[in-house]
């Protein structure tokens, strides 16, 4: 089978929300090559700002710890055409810091944005990934849509939650992580079509096997092509694979769509993690070094004026094992149309569970709402040891 070759689709980047394998990465590095290595990346990792009104007060993160992890779709050297955040990931590190809790909120999640005087946005109520548009627009770039986007995620639960930090995901720079890493190990929970992946039956040329209509939904499938078909059951995946699989929502055999995407994105955050910290990565300064030189061109991480060393001290006691996914409305669609435009609407389990974010009472309230724990594919009890 070919392999698959360099990004045809500047949306590949909606897919890329490794925040927290990020830090993960960057805690087993520093095991290896100490503060040297440490210092000579950061610089290219962190950036100030990019929180606004929805960061947290003093730097420190002696305490509980949100992250906000954005996929982002940029139009390169078109940047009249502004960003948009398509996909949404808020973390939650207990003051315990012992573990690290994911919930994503759905792309199309009705929200009140807040008004921008800086990008001239007079607030109103939008899909949740126009958040970061607005605050892309008008000069304000990557810093003012993470802004704006941040206080739109605070807001949902009462302008109490606050984020020590953030990162933004580039595709080109993430697809070489992955690489890096040589694949990961996970398990496929559903049948899984690509629509962006497939081959000529008779050429074997690698291209797009469906037709889209004006929307990019897919139509039919072109003559003559055969689709990239991700079967359920746990293997290796390689970069490509792994990439393309994560970014499929309208194929999915259980039509969950945009909440099986989610799960996916989530499910593949911890398999980066798992393989990061394995002992064949840590163990091997060339590969570390390697896999931390993709990590400065994938992510930009928004540290809030915490060092780099103070980040990969407090996180050392989270490991892939202790990374919980939550299903956001249980998974389960809640559409409101209005105007004839489609919304998500988060449901109150899911307004509650940002709540107990802000009040660093997840733990208790995932205990009390199991249903929300999403099925944990990407570490099963049969994966490998990823030693190699």
């Amino acid at each position: 089978m070919a392999k698959k070759r360099g990004k045809k689709d500047p949306l590949w980047a909606r897919l890329s929300l490794i925040g927290g394998a990020f830090l993960l990465l960057l805690s087993g590095g520093s095991l290896v090559g100490g503060n040297l290595l440490l210092n000579h990346y950061s610089d290219q990792i962190t950036h100030e700002g990019g929180l606004g009104d929805a960061a947290a007060a003093g730097a420190t993160i002696d305490g509980p710890i949100n992250l906000l992890l954005v996929g982002i779709d940029e139009r390169v050297q078109k940047e009249e055409m502004g960003a948009r955040a398509d996909s949404i990931i808020v973390a939650h590190v207990p003051a315990s810091h012992d573990a690290l809790y994911l919930m994503s909120i759905p792309r199309d999640t009705k929200v009140g944005i807040p008004a921008n005087k800086k990008t001239k946005y007079n607030g109103g109520t939008d899909k949740i990934n126009a958040a970061f548009q607005f605050g892309y627009q008008n000069g304000g770039g990557r810093d003012g849509g993470l802004a704006l986007l941040a206080e739109t995620v605070s807001a949902l639960a009462g302008g109490n939650l606050k984020f020590n930090g953030a990162a933004i995901v580039n595709f080109d720079g993430f697809s070489g992580l992955v690489k890096a890493l040589d694949g990961v190990y996970m398990c496929v929970d559903e049948k899984t079509t690509s629509i962006h992946t497939g081959w000529n039956t008779k050429t074997g040329a690698e291209g797009v096997p469906y037709n889209f209509n004006a929307d990019g939904i897919p139509t039919s499938l072109k003559p003559g092509m055969r689709p990239m078909v991700y079967e359920v059951g746990c293997r290796d995946f390689a970069a490509w694979e792994a990439l393309d699989y994560v970014r499929q929502r309208d194929k999915l055999a259980n039509n969950d769509g945009d909440y099986g995407r989610q799960r996916h994105q989530q499910q593949f955050i911890k398999a980066m993690a798992k393989k990061a910290m394995s002992a064949g990565v840590l163990a091997n300064p060339i590969k570390v070094n390697e896999v931390l030189g993709s990590v400065g061109k994938a992510v930009s991480f928004y540290n809030n004026n915490v060092s780099l060393a103070d980040w990969i001290f407090t996180l050392k006691g989270v490991n892939p094992d202790s990374m919980m996914t939550l299903r956001t409305n249980n998974g389960q669609f809640k559409t409101e149309i209005i105007n004839g435009q489609s919304f998500e609407v988060l449901d109150q389990s899911a307004m509650d569970l940002l709540k107990a974010y802000s009040s660093d009472n997840v733990a208790q309230f995932v205990a009390g709402h199991p249903e929300m724990v999403a099925n944990d594919a990407a570490t099963p009890a049969t994966a490998p040891s990823q030693g190699n």
